[in-house]
């Protein structure tokens, strides 16, 4: 495994291209969670030419649907959704200037590709995991989509929230 290194959104392409497959890192500022949907309105967005929620330059978006907050809490439970799901919208939203996104699982070749294309890194978390991850979000925001519930995109504010790097930007996977 490589070595643990300190992120702070937005990533550079100096930054993104020093991540190596294996890399264990601890992201904090702001990322943005967005699932299934959420990625299709993004992606229909771009293609109609409409302003996005959030700055995509340099952004982390977190495959992520939270429960509910509990009490006293910022968020509920936030374990990674499976990676695979948002194969079809990565590819746009890497050429926009998406520079990472978590999840759990394999991205198919056009991911890969456009990871490699684009300067851009899938970081992998643990699935299973939601409640110790939640530890690390210390704020959370709907900005878009509300009508999507715990699919609605979230600006996350998140302090040292660990993931390891699973393909890299050289076109390098953790999974082979």
């Amino acid at each position: 495994m490589g070595q643990t290194k300190k992120l702070q959104p937005p990533l550079t392409d100096s930054i993104v291209r020093s991540l190596k497959v294996g890399d264990e890192v601890l992201i904090s500022g702001v990322i943005y969670t967005a699932r299934d949907m959420a990625h299709k309105r993004l992606c229909e967005a771009i293609d109609a030419g409409k302003k996005l929620p959030f700055e995509l330059e340099g952004a982390i978006i977190y495959f992520v649907g939270p429960t509910p907050a509990r009490p006293g809490r910022v968020i509920g439970s936030a374990g990674p959704t499976t990676s695979s799901r948002m194969d079809a919208f990565s590819p746009p939203l890497l050429a926009k200037g998406l520079k990472a996104m978590i999840g759990k699982g394999y991205r198919g070749d056009d991911v890969r590709d456009a990871l490699k294309k684009y300067g851009a890194v899938h970081l992998s978390t643990i699935g299973g995991a939601g409640a110790l991850l939640s530890k690390h979000i210390v704020s959370a925001e709907v900005i878009a989509y509300e009508d999507l519930g715990t699919e609605a995109v979230r600006k996350l504010q998140v302090v040292d929230f660990p993931a390891v790097v699973a393909y890299d930007s050289h076109g390098n996977s953790i999974y082979k």
